[in-house]
């Protein structure tokens, strides 16, 4: 294939051990790691290949993580096997990740600014603790009752709408709780706690909101090649302004992924590759439209079929 629809991760999808066959494989990957551990004044490729799984998920380490991973296997997509992005979008931290596809940010610039996003998004968990969880089975109308329900004076809102039937709420701990009961007895078949540190894309997180978007206004940002998919409207940007201005409201407004990814099918009828670790977008793009599907193009074997694949 010369040209496909690239999908990239968010949080959660990190893994001790990542990017290391990467970097074994493919000299260009080896000296991205290689730059990224001098950019940011540590060891994020040992944290990758060797570090505690705790220590990894953090925030500020696995946001860093996942996008040196995708955009290392992005450059040995472009490098190796001759494909280029025709569109992007990314998961919450994966738009930084589509922005570098898109030619938007350079792949170090991006990895100062996650990690910061990484560090304020702690701050304000702090500041305003809260949590997160899943909600399976019920539609958004569903979910955003159940959270009007369960508020009771505190901060419960959707926060993801991933595919049909996954959402995720986000807010004040007792009122996440007290959602996942509501959406229980609206019908859901499961609802999951989610283990991170802070109330992401909600109001709780608005105090860092403004202090990352004058650290992104600091580097050098141009407009898109191509188009990406916005997360805080699903919406294709392509201008500076207007990447600027969903990234200034990406960390509280809700994650519209499966509207999204209905934007971004509709305007590309070709293969769809999601770019980094793990194989959870292409998950969601099976439930969002079974009529399509994403090759996975993460570890050194899938980005080698890849370049081996004839060309379309």
């Amino acid at each position: 294939m010369a040209k496909a629809a690239m999908l990239f991760p968010g949080q959660g999808s990190q893994y001790v051990g990542m990017g290391k066959d990467l970097v074994e494989a493919y000299p260009r990957a080896r000296e991205l790691f290689e730059r990224a551990d001098d950019a940011l004044g540590f060891a994020l490729s040992r944290l990758c290949f060797e570090g505690d799984a705790e220590t990894l998920t953090a925030t500020k380490n696995a946001q860093p993580a996942i996008l040196l991973h995708s955009v290392a296997a992005a450059r040995v997509l472009r490098e190796e096997a001759g494909v280029e992005p025709a569109i992007a979008a990314g998961h919450s931290l994966g738009e930084y990740s589509a922005l570098v596809a898109a030619g938007v940010l350079d792949e170090i610039d991006a990895l100062r600014i996650v990690r910061r996003r990484g560090e304020l998004m702690y701050e304000a968990g702090l500041r305003r603790p809260g949590t997160m969880a899943a909600i399976i089975g019920l539609e958004r109308g569903d979910v955003e009752e159940a959270c009007r329900e369960a508020s009771d004076g505190e901060i419960v809102v959707v926060a993801n709408v991933n595919s049909p039937g996954q959402i995720v709420v986000s807010g004040h701990l007792g009122a996440v709780e007290r959602a996942m009961k509501a959406a229980a007895a609206r019908g859901a078949k499961k609802t999951i706690p989610l283990n991170v540190s802070g109330a992401f894309h909600s109001p709780l997180v608005a105090g860092a909101e403004k202090e990352l978007v004058a650290y992104i206004e600091s580097f050098a940002l141009r407009g898109a090649s191509i188009g990406v998919v916005a997360n805080a409207d699903a919406r294709i940007v392509r201008t500076r302004e207007e990447i600027v201005d969903a990234l200034s409201r990406q960390l509280t407004s809700p994650v519209r992924w499966s509207e999204s990814m209905r934007v971004l099918l509709a305007e590309w009828s070709g293969p769809v590759l999601e770019v980094g670790p793990g194989k959870v977008l292409s998950g969601l793009l099976k439930r969002i439209d079974g009529a399509r599907s994403a090759q996975c193009a993460g570890t050194a074997a899938e980005l080698a079929a890849l370049a081996a694949a004839p060309a379309a």
